[in-house]
């Protein structure tokens, strides 16, 4: 018994200071990490700010992990009540996933605010490309015209309801969903748009013009709907 007593008095005091030191070593994981990686499986939204906001999340729960071993909690312990201060990754994802949900509004926004002066260029490019005698294309261009418009204008509005108005507004809750689907929208007119472009090559002698048109068209389709379909996925989870 007196040989235990010696071994536990000289313990090196560094260890004892060591919030981690307690922990039991058949423990394959860090209770602190698999409370972030619980997190960060639940919530869907930009990878950055995800990263961002789980990181934050992980920080504050190892500091107060560490106030409480300072004043003598067994580590285990002591992330227990880190938890119960902070609430199960369960009880907080929703917190969280509405601002995820927001941001990928936000960045679906700007997509479209982005392709739409290319949908406009698409629709300056059919009228002015000589297939006239063809009315398909000049419907199909003035289509392209109105969607741009109308795209723009809802996804200029959303970065407004979201960025500088939200200070003052609650953003409304639906918000999202549209937005998704003013990019979904703006999605199919850039699919529509490398169509009709591809068609219209084979009808004026203008066709390297029209084809790198076409070419940005698809690229713009395949960016914006990457965008919008998460945008949906967020738009459809509890927050």
């Amino acid at each position: 018994m007196r040989a235990r007593r010696d071994a536990a008095n000289s313990v090196d005091p560094k260890a004892s200071q060591d919030p981690k030191a307690s922990r039991d070593p058949a423990d394959s994981q860090d209770p602190i990490d698999a409370y972030a990686a619980e997190l960060r499986s639940a919530l869907h939204g930009p990878r950055r700010i995800t990263a961002r906001l789980v990181d934050e999340v992980r920080d504050g729960l190892t500091d107060t992990t560490e106030a409480y071993t300072r004043e003598g909690t067994p580590y285990a312990e002591a992330v227990r009540e880190a938890v119960r201060e902070f609430g199960t990754p369960a009880e907080l994802a929703p917190s969280c996933q509405r601002e995820l949900t927001i941001a990928q509004a936000r960045h679906t926004a700007r997509s479209v605010v982005l392709v739409a002066p290319l949908l406009l260029a698409c629709w300056y490019t059919l009228v002015t490309t000589g297939t006239g005698q063809d009315a398909l294309l000049p419907r199909t261009a003035q289509l392209l015209a109105l969607v741009a418009g109308a795209a723009a204008l809802l996804a200029a509005s959303a970065l407004a309801a979201t960025g500088t108005l939200a200070r003052r507004l609650p953003t409304p809750k639906r918000l999202p969903l549209l937005v998704a689907w003013t990019g979904t929208t703006a999605t199919v007119s850039m699919a529509l748009a490398a169509l009709s472009l591809a068609v219209a090559s084979f009808m004026t002698a203008q066709w390297p013009l029209i084809a790198l048109a076409c070419t940005l068209a698809a690229a713009s389709h395949a960016l914006t709907a990457s965008s919008a379909r998460a945008c949906r996925r967020c738009a459809r989870l509890p927050a």
